[in-house]
């Protein structure tokens, strides 16, 4: 049986072997490039289904454009910053508090972070590479990358500048264990249903004693802060009396009933009503002494009634308690009426000093929400300021991290004016495609359409910095765009431009030269047209500088730039000179991979009995201390290697070992410059983290005074948002590459990311270059385990990815997951049987591919291009119909990002197994070998356009069919995955043979149905059928025999196993009937068939193949089945691939034919 898992690994070492996912980067692309933005998992476990389904979706769309005729880069990028790998560090270094964080040390804290951000980026690789994904992760991009980070302080530079960033005092929710700010796509994501308590306080007023104001609030730990009583002035008030207690009490009139009716005692009585109005500016008694007599601003409002115009009688008594620093309307009215502002909660979620009864308490603990709350209810019960209580279930929102309920809170922050380019963002949605259509309005455009200000500041340690600078004196503010407006970044005196030689014989050969006693390798044609091509940017930069490496590929390349610029003379350099690779001189990449390690290894250990890496640092620190004594206002080119320019860039940027290889290592006759030098001190590389960013300290241009950084990281989302941009270095490098390609084509995430990464990725867009960042979505739906549950390590209640797809295949679990309703944003209850169910096709088309071989073998060097494309036979035209349909309906989705034209492929697969190939058997081993040959010819053409058509979706398989075809084919490419997508050819799409083979079918279809209610078998023949339908329409009846062609009368016959076909008008629908008396040649005929039948069984027990010929011996004393022998003998040779058929006496093992036994034996030939 075929093994898909073990054929995928061998096609995995396959395109390994033949970097099959690079040549489809360089091949050529007429269409040019595709850009699509992969947006950045954290690596901070393992990949689960939700990430397998963006990756697949992230893999089947840039093979589809590639096959289109794009360019399409894939690199792949981490989120390194942020909460998910604080929690870690914390839980690891058991952190309680972010003082513990201080205790520790930022700089040792932010250390342990950068350790664990890759922690599972190997699991990630090999699940990657295993499911097929085609992306580059060797050039990944970091989010902790400092060429990313300083892309994102150009993205805020930016911003300030055109007034899109502000400094604000606003209501926001916080998480007390995390003590930070969250946006409002983090609190969206974390509501849950949560048990709570609400209570209703009285409030007495100070010149009515003994009468009292009820107010109600869900939130009894904010009642130390309460400033002010609201209420609203056009509703109307009462005042009612306890009989038992002669207590009054001020409530909204319309909730009278409501609030007193399960009360245990009879109010008196209802006053007459009070105006909401002429209760404002009444005084009441505070139910907590704590800030009574404090120095507190505006303290004259302090402790009275204001009216509000968002109070309502919705719920509670109609009378809002107001704490500024704990909600929007709170502080809005606070600002608005001059109430003081009382804050006795920490942003640590404890309650401050000054409120001494309940001190260090934490308003919302983690494992009991309600435990302060009823602290404070029992102590307010013990002053009689208690009217009732209640316990109700609400939507509360918890941390999307660590999972602490939030707290509402008052805080400074920084925030991007969303409102203010809100308009313009949703102007520009309009543009976007996404998939499903329904998400444009919906999900994405509601959530827009609802956008308020973001606040991108928090209080944390881990993350890009917010490049703000404060004068400590005076205040001005200032804002760094880029590391060389630092001060730790010194100007030199020459502008330097590195470029690494052209093309040399040695790059071709793939051999390593560090030692210039080896140095016999020159620039190729190729090199020298790459450093050509290059002259007219050297003449308009003004290069009057060239020094090189002493190698031939360097000395050649610097004489090409000197002659054509027309400078006298180059100078030769030894401390330009390539790195010295010892003990892997004369060797290749793979041997150094092999038997040295990766990068990184290299970088750490150095070449062995070669240069070290600290010793190329020297080298480099040496050549430029000496140039910048030697020289003075010159643009020098350096012209080198790619080891040596990328320890160069190193010493000049400030960059570590790894960050400057992985970054700054030059391609082939590629160029770099610099004109600034990181002046290393205590810090021997520049980091743009915490602590070290928070000690450069700036001079205040207005006033002289020191200006230190706001102690403030970005919010995670802006950099991941700031992606586009800060992957490509942009604006400091690929300036033209990244504004010839805005916005991207195409992005694709799960659902939830329209509120996050798709909604910050454009609103980013529209606030610095006023469009959307990209043109086309696909959003995916969330997959759970089969019961409908979440999925859970815990619980087990799914099958791991990488077992499933050594068990089953990745491809089975491409084709289910791609055909799922998880691709259009609907959730997919992951089911194993059920993916074994819908992805039978491939052994059917595997089954497919084993016959053609069988014939494909017969003849060398079959030409699947020039197949003939108009054959006579009608089942060819029809499949071929049926092809070029097939690649119409697929590119018409893929155009439209329908990952569902997968849907396409089984049903085209069944039509070719059970329909074309099962009818067109006898053709195969036909005497005609013309048509013998059209069958193989289509067939095969049909194959090879079905490689392509699976290839975007299933890359194993399709792979597989198409080295099987090539085998016998010397046209075909190295991978299927180098082709180009088939053409839809509409004139190959014969619609009249579509419909009527449709018509026959259905016809088929019917008639075996009949056949099976009559309880007749199929190999039994009949003498006719009757087939009606109403008057001759599209569907059948009297007209019709004339409409269907022989060849479809012929396959009626056939299938249903009757002589004759007869249409006639009928009253309804489309039918079938037969003629059911079966003569004794009709009896003959069927028993014929279930011979062949038996026989062919045989052969297939035997494991023999169309190819094997047999020798037949037969034993009965059944007078009809003897007849039969006699009579058919030649046709049932024909039918069982039979040299000899004969009748033996001796005893052979037995079949039975109709109930009749017969003796049977079959003689291999």
């Amino acid at each position: 049986m075929f093994n898909l898992p073990e054929k995928e690994q061998e096609i995995l070492k396959l395109w390994q072997e033949k970097n099959i996912f690079k040549k489809t980067l360089d091949k050529e692309s007429p269409r040019g490039d595709f850009v699509f933005y992969d947006g950045p998992p954290f690596a901070t476990g393992l990949p689960h289904y939700g990430h397998i389904v963006a990756s697949l979706m992230k893999d089947i769309v840039p093979r589809y454009w590639t096959m289109k005729g794009f360019c399409v880069e894939r690199r792949w990028g981490w989120d390194c910053h942020g909460l998910p790998i604080e929690n870690i560090v914390e839980e690891e270094m058991s952190v309680k508090s972010k003082k513990d964080i201080e205790k520790i040390g930022i700089d040792k804290f932010n250390a342990a972070c950068r350790s664990k951000v890759l922690m599972y980026a190997g699991e990630w690789r090999k699940v990657v590479e295993r499911m097929g994904r085609w992306v580059d992760m060797d050039n990944d991009y970091k989010t902790m990358d400092r060429d990313y980070m300083e892309s994102i302080w150009w993205v805020f530079k930016e911003l300030w500048h055109e007034d899109l960033i502000y400094e604000g005092y606003k209501s926001m929710h916080v998480c007390p264990r995390c003590e930070t700010t969250l946006s409002q796509s983090e609190v969206a994501e974390g509501y849950r249903d949560a048990k709570d308590v609400s209570v209703t306080v009285k409030f007495e007023l100070v010149d009515e004693p003994g009468t009292f104001v009820l107010a109600w609030t869900t939130t009894p730990w904010t009642l130390m802060g309460n400033v002010a009583l609201a209420i609203g002035e056009k509703i109307s008030y009462v005042l009612v009396e306890n009989k038992e207690n002669k207590e009054k009490y001020i409530l909204a009139k319309d909730l009278v009933e409501k609030i007193f009716k399960d009360r245990s005692f009879t109010p008196k009585g209802v006053q007459d009503d009070i105006r909401g109005k002429d209760l404002v500016g009444k005084k009441y008694k505070p139910l907590f002494d704590y800030y009574l007599n404090k120095n507190l601003e505006n303290k004259e409002n302090l402790y009275t009634i204001q009216s509000a115009d968002f109070v309502t009688t919705e719920d509670g008594t109609g009378v809002v308690h107001i704490a500024p620093a704990f909600g929007e309307d709170d502080l809005n009215l606070g600002r608005t009426k001059n109430l003081p502002f009382i804050q006795h909660v920490g942003m640590d979620g404890r309650i401050k000093d000054e409120v001494k009864d309940f001190v260090g308490l934490e308003v919302k603990l983690k494992d009991d929400p309600v435990a302060t709350d009823r602290k404070v209810i029992e102590f307010l019960q013990n002053k009689n300021l208690v009217f009732a209580t209640e316990e109700y279930i609400h939507s509360y929102p918890f941390c999307w991290r660590c999972d602490s309920p939030l707290l509402n809170y008052a805080t400074g922050s920084l925030f991007v004016k969303v409102e203010k380019i809100k308009e313009q963002a949703l102007k520009t949605a309009k543009k976007i495609n996404w998939v499903p259509p329904h998400l444009k309005e919906g999900r994405f455009g509601q959530w827009l359409e609802g956008a308020r200000d973001w606040s991108i500041s928090r209080q944390r340690f881990w993350g890009s910095v917010i490049p703000l600078w404060v004068c400590e004196k005076c205040g001005e503010k200032k804002v760094i765009g880029s590391y060389d407006e630092l001060p730790v970044f010194k100007n030199l005196k020459n502008q330097y431009y590195l470029l690494r030689h052209g093309e040399a014989e040695n790059n071709v050969k793939d051999i390593l030269c560090g030692v210039i006693e080896n140095d016999h390798y020159y620039l190729t044609e190729n090199g020298k047209k790459q450093i050509e091509n290059l002259m007219q940017y050297f003449k308009n930069e003004g290069i009057n500088v060239v020094i090189h490496s002493p190698f031939i590929r360097t000395t050649e390349t610097a004489t090409l730039v000197v002659q054509s610029l027309g400078l006298e003379v180059t100078e030769k350099n030894d401390l330009l000179s390539e790195v010295k690779m010892g003990v892997a001189e004369g060797k290749n990449d793979d041997w150094v991979e092999a038997n040295i390690g990766n990068l990184e290894t290299r970088l750490k250990t150095g070449w062995p009995e070669g240069e070290s890496i600290a010793d190329l640092r020297q080298r480099a620190e040496k050549f430029l201390r000496e140039t910048e004594n030697k020289y003075d206002n010159k643009k020098i080119l350096l012209v080198s290697h790619g080891d040596t320019i990328a320890a160069l860039m190193a010493v000049a940027l400030g960059k570590t070992d790894l960050e400057a290889w992985h970054n700054n290592y030059p391609e082939i006759a590629s160029l770099q410059k610099f004109s600034q030098m990181f002046q290393a001190t205590d810090q021997k590389f520049f980091d743009p983290h915490r602590p070290f960013i928070d000690e450069i300290i700036l001079q205040c241009d207005k006033c002289g005074g020191k200006m230190r950084r706001v102690p403030e990281v970005m919010d995670c989302w802006f950099e991941s948002g700031s992606m586009p941009y800060a992957q490509m270095h942009y604006p400091f490098e690929n300036k033209e590459k990244f504004e010839a390609n805005f916005p991207a084509e195409f992005i694709a995430e799960g659902v939830d990311q329209t509120r996050t990464w798709f909604y910050y990725t454009h609103i980013l867009a529209n606030g610095l270059l006023k469009t959307n960042a990209f043109k086309n979505v696909i959003a995916n739906g969330i997959v759970l385990a089969e019961d409908g549950k979440k999925m859970s390590k815990r619980l087990r209640n799914y099958p791991d990815p990488m077992a499933l797809m050594e068990k089953s295949g990745a491809d089975a679990m491409r084709y289910y997951l791609c055909a799922s309703q998880v691709m259009k944003a609907d959730n997919l209850c992951f089911s194993e049987k059920e993916m074994k169910e819908q992805t039978g096709f491939f052994h059917t088309l595997f089954n497919v591919l084993s016959f053609y071989k069988i014939y494909e073998n017969q003849f060398s060097g079959i030409k699947l291009l020039q197949a003939d494309t108009k054959p006579k036979n009608t089942l060819d035209k029809w499949i071929l119909a049926r092809l070029y349909e097939t690649i119409k309906k697929m590119t018409e989705k893929l155009d439209a990002y329908d990952l569902h034209a997968v849907r396409e492929l089984p049903f085209f697969i069944n039509d070719l197994s059970t329909w074309y190939l099962r009818r067109s058997r006898d053709r195969f081993k036909s005497s005609d070998m013309k048509d013998k040959n059209q069958a193989i010819f289509t067939l095969g053409k049909v194959l090879f356009e079905l490689s392509k058509l699976l290839a975007p979706f299933t890359p194993f398989t399709a792979e597989y069919v198409y080295q099987e075809l090539g085998k016998n084919c010397g046209s075909l490419k190295e991978s299927v995955h180098l082709e180009n997508w088939p053409m839809a050819v509409d004139e190959m799409i014969d619609q009249k043979v579509l419909d009527y083979m449709a018509m026959t079918r259905k016809i088929v279809e019917l008639g075996l149905a009949k056949r099976a209610e009559a309880g007749i078998k199929v190999r039994q023949p009949l003498a006719k059928s009757k087939i009606s339908a109403k008057g001759g329409s599209a569907s059948g009846g009297k007209n019709q025999k004339s409409k269907l062609e022989d060849e479809y009368l012929n396959l009626i016959k056939d299938e249903l196993n009757v002589k004759e076909v007869i249409f006639e008008a009928g009253d309804g629908d489309l039918s079938v009937e037969f003629d059911t008396n079966i003569n004794d040649e009709l009896k003959e005929e069927g028993i014929l068939r279930e011979l062949v039948r038996a026989i062919n069984n045989l052969r297939k027990e035997m494991k023999l193949t169309i190819q094997n010929k047999i020798i037949l011996e037969w034993q009965t004393d059944d007078a009809l089945l003897s007849q039969v022998f006699n009579k058919f003998s030649d046709e049932l040779k024909k039918s069982v691939l039979a040299e000899k058929i004969s009748k033996t006496e001796e005893e052979l093992e037995k079949v039975k034919i109709n109930e009749v036994e017969i003796g049977l034996k079959i003689i291999f030939v």
